[in-house]
């Protein structure tokens, strides 16, 4: 029987599953260590940290269309361990640790066995390098926020239905708490937060054990903890009287932006390619979604707990209407739960012996296979590991050329460049796509009169990526050019996978 676990009770010291957990995502995530570029959100964190550290707050100095705790934790870890790669994918790693934990105790709180806790975070720690995850992105940074609040709702639902106690206000203020800062991350985290407070009061509403009243005040006070960490950087921005940034930024950007949806094609494509990514985790939740003999018990629990989570998920997936990769990674906490649960429904089919077996054999397979995606490319395009990274060529060749905090303009290749460079930036709209790229609408400014600012600023370099150049908009690249022809000549080259990067200097 699986449920003669096979964790030594040494596991049981609390010290040494979230450790575990670190060695294992360290391990799984070693080779985002070595690329100076996973995904470009990451170089804008990090740029709107590095100008915080500085005095110059984000949004303000380096525009965003998302609330700004993403640079806030940035800012932390660079304050501490400085501004290197390393940091903030050491961040990653830290960040995945602490969910897996969260979704090991979600199973735990809900009568579920050790083995089947840390095969749920084994799964999802082997998946987070998927969809882009490698890089720190706000999916990776509020994953933990996200599953502890649940790991909590999940524990007091279950108090109510086995020991008839009613929800500790203490666990809600914690909730609100998590929920409040992933928030100031993405506000998608809402769908999951709103199912955390559901999970904690409904079944001891239906139980009697709490009145309207109460589920009224629990309410209010919920909302008021999640919405206090975002009003809290509304109340320092109104003191520097900064406030209209922050609105148009973390706000009125994002309605902007969500107001241009993908057609249902390409949403149904995209999607698509995100679950064969996934298919192997998603197979293993087939098994899941079949009732239990025994409805009341722990199994038949995590398997309503886990779907609900899916579709809140899904709520947070979709919202943007845009389905870049790394959104779907919001997949991942539900689905390792599911499929954890899945391979348990599975193995209980082979002979006796072979039960536990079988089931680590599952979920290593699966959680191997998913590393293997992962590491595939990096291992492939051998960037740090032994072929040049482009965007630290490119970050020297312009350091070369200026001295520390001189202004340059990167156009349209990766914002990590004024970090490696030591350079300043010239524009609020650091992130190419929000000036001379496609999403130039979000930013609610004249990106055009913007663009002649800038190159009437004369930045002392500017640096451009070929083959990205088709993206930039034709009346944006007809004002480079002619500023690139008449004031700039070209003193370097960095080849790209898509094409040459060019570093061109001010005469």
């Amino acid at each position: 029987m699986l449920q003669a676990d096979f964790i030594d009770r040494r596991w049981r010291h609390p010290a040494l599953l979230p450790l575990f957990f670190l060695a294992l995502a360290l391990l799984m995530r070693s080779f985002s260590f070595v690329a100076a570029v996973i995904d470009t959100d990451e170089g804008l964190y990090m740029l709107q940290a590095r100008e915080w550290l500085e005095g110059r707050w984000p949004i303000t100095a380096v525009w965003d269309m998302h609330p700004v705790g993403a640079p806030a934790i940035f800012a932390v870890f660079m304050a501490i361990f400085g501004d290197g790669i390393w940091v903030l994918r050491a961040l990653g790693a830290v960040c995945v640790a602490a969910t897996a934990s969260a979704l090991f105790h979600a199973v735990r709180y809900a009568g579920g066995s050790p083995a089947l806790g840390l095969a749920a975070g084994v799964l999802y720690t082997a998946h987070s390098g998927l969809l882009g995850g490698l890089a720190t992105n706000t999916e990776i940074l509020f994953a933990p926020l996200v599953g502890w609040a649940m790991a909590l709702g999940l524990r007091g639902a279950v108090d109510a239905l086995e020991r008839s106690k009613a929800p500790r206000w203490r666990d809600l203020a914690i909730m609100g708490v998590l929920i409040g800062f992933a928030l100031t991350l993405k506000p998608v985290t809402f769908f999951e937060g709103a199912l955390a407070w559901l999970i904690l009061v409904l079944p001891a509403l239906r139980l009697g054990l709490i009145s309207l009243p109460r589920l009224a005040a629990m309410a209010a006070a919920y909302a008021a903890i999640c919405a206090a960490p975002t009003l809290l950087f509304g109340a320092a921005y109104a003191l520097r009287g900064e406030f209209h940034y922050l609105l148009e930024g973390a706000f009125l950007a994002p309605l902007r932006y969500a107001g241009t949806r993908l057609s249902a094609a390409d949403s149904f494509r995209f999607a698509l390619v995100a679950a064969l990514l996934l298919l192997w985790a998603f197979l293993l939740t087939l098994p899941a979604l079949i009732r239990p003999r025994n409805r009341q018990g722990p199994l038949s629990r995590l398997r309503q707990f886990g779907m609900l989570w899916f579709a809140a998920a899904s709520f947070a997936v979709v919202l943007p209407g845009q389905f870049y990769q790394h959104y779907f990674l919001i997949w991942l906490l539900p689905l390792s739960v599911l499929a954890a649960l899945g391979a348990r429904q599975l193995a209980r089919y082979l002979r006796a012996g072979m039960v536990v077996v079988g089931f680590q054999l599952l979920i290593g397979a699966v959680a191997l296979d998913a590393w293997r995606v992962a590491a595939l490319p990096r291992l492939d395009r051998g960037i740090g590991l032994g072929a040049p990274d482009p965007v630290r060529r490119t970050a020297a060749a312009v350091r070369a050329e200026i001295d520390p905090n001189d202004p340059i303009w990167v156009v349209n290749y990766h914002p990590v460049i004024y970090v490696l460079a030591d350079a300043a930036v010239p524009t609020r709209f650091a992130f190419p796509a929000h000036l001379a790229g496609p999403y130039y609408r979000v930013t609610g400014i004249d990106s055009y009169a913007e663009i002649t600012r800038i190159l009437e600023s004369h930045p002392r370099v500017l640096v451009i990526d070929r083959g990205w150049w088709p993206n930039v908009r034709r009346r944006a690249a007809i004002l480079i050019e002619a500023a690139l022809e008449e004031q700039y000549e070209l003193v370097a080259t960095v080849p790209e996978e898509r094409g040459p990067v060019e570093i061109w200097r001010l005469r």
